[in-house]
């Protein structure tokens, strides 16, 4: 018997996240890079794909594009509102990278909060602001698992 396919929000994310160059243009906005040649030294990305990429954030509605140059035309790339809502995926990669993939170095790039000390991010239950522990977040009204 075949399992249906299951349709969810994460699938329909990464239809258009899911490529590595999309997040890696998005981590660089967030750090405040927004002109195409810095964009391309720091993400490696081949610029034909780049300006695939921006386009389509552009025509999404993720990214604006704002000339900065007229002569030649020269623009920067600036997150949106919708854009800017990508920002906890990819803190929240960041600190898994950082807890299991960096090398003996430790991660290449740290954060401080406010607050003076180190930022690492927490999932946290918005209702009652407890950091949320495996186990203990379950699916309301999920179909039963077909054995």
């Amino acid at each position: 018997m075949d399992a249906q396919v299951r349709t969810c929000s994460v699938a329909r994310t990464l239809e258009f996240v899911g490529a590595k160059w999309t997040l890696l243009v998005v981590r660089e906005l967030l750090l405040g890079i927004h002109r195409f040649d810095a964009i391309v030294s720091r993400t490696g990305a081949p610029r034909d794909i780049l300006t695939t990429r921006l386009r389509t954030l552009e025509a999404e509605g993720f990214v604006t594009r704002v000339q900065y140059m007229d002569r030649p035309p020269r623009f920067e790339y600036h997150l949106t509102d919708l854009g800017r809502a990508l920002g906890p995926i990819i803190v929240m990669m960041r600190e898994f990278g950082d807890r299991h993939l960096a090398d003996e170095s430790g991660p290449p790039l740290k954060f401080q909060h406010t607050c003076g000390a180190e930022y690492h991010a927490v999932v946290a239950c918005r209702a009652c602001g407890q950091v949320v522990r495996r186990g203990e977040v379950m699916p309301i009204d999920a179909p039963a698992a077909a054995e």
